[in-house]
């Protein structure tokens, strides 16, 4: 499957402090018509995989858009000369946009990648259930099964029909982090699987305010 994706990057006269949520939030707010950017329907959740996500990459705010999402943001990317982030204001001086066709789905191959924001994984059930298992086997495991559904739930989502079994291997490290003002555990690291995402898509929950973000790596980075 050929996913059509749009990625923007932003650059300002001085370096840019601020989150992820708090870039979501300027552009729902700034173009409240598009339900795409902020996943609302009137009043209403739209239950889907995000197909405008944000992310702050090395510090680099970044939206990408995906399928219809990446149409929405070709119209107003540059509908504005400034980002509000927090209680700071940004003078917008530069925009990197990259408009790609890629690949998507089951790979002959198997590919690796690693989180470049923490993979929010898991529901407040299976965050207790974590808690039960003994050793890291069966939690790596879980977690394991966890990835692979996080694999499936984006697939059908985006329209694609899964045909192969999906293999997959982590290297992963559970950690503490806030969402929202609450506690929650994230994980980093890497993992390996036979399917082919995009860089900078996110896996997992939250993703459209920046959490599970993965990036392919090269196989020389393995030696890392």
């Amino acid at each position: 499957m050929i996913l059509h994706t749009f990625t923007l990057t932003l650059g300002s006269t001085r370096p840019i402090h601020g989150t992820a949520p708090e870039l979501r939030g300027f552009f729902a707010t700034k173009f409240t018509e598009y339900a795409e950017l902020h996943q609302h329907d009137a009043d209403t959740f739209i239950y889907r995989y995000p197909v405008v996500q944000y992310k702050m990459i090395n510090n680099v705010p970044t939206v990408i858009g995906i399928n219809e999402g990446a149409e929405v943001l070709k119209k107003i990317y540059d509908e504005y000369q400034e980002i509000r982030l927090g209680a700071n204001t940004y003078q917008i001086v530069e925009r990197g946009i990259a408009l790609k066709d890629e690949e998507f789905g089951i790979s002959d191959k198997i590919r690796s990648y690693e989180f470049a924001t923490p993979w929010l994984a898991l529901s407040q059930e299976n965050y207790k259930r974590f808690y039960t298992l003994k050793g890291k086997e069966e939690r790596d495991e879980f977690v394991r099964k966890i990835l692979i559904g996080n694999i499936i739930s984006m697939s059908k989502s985006l329209g694609y029909e899964i045909l192969a079994q999906i293999k997959c291997d982590t290297d992963l490290h559970f950690q503490k982090d806030r969402l929202k003002d609450v506690s929650v555990m994230t994980f980093t690291g890497k993992f390996l699987v036979n399917f082919l995402i995009p860089d900078y898509l996110g896996l997992g929950k939250s993703v459209s305010r920046g959490f599970g973000a993965v990036k392919q790596r090269t196989w020389e980075n393995e030696k890392d």
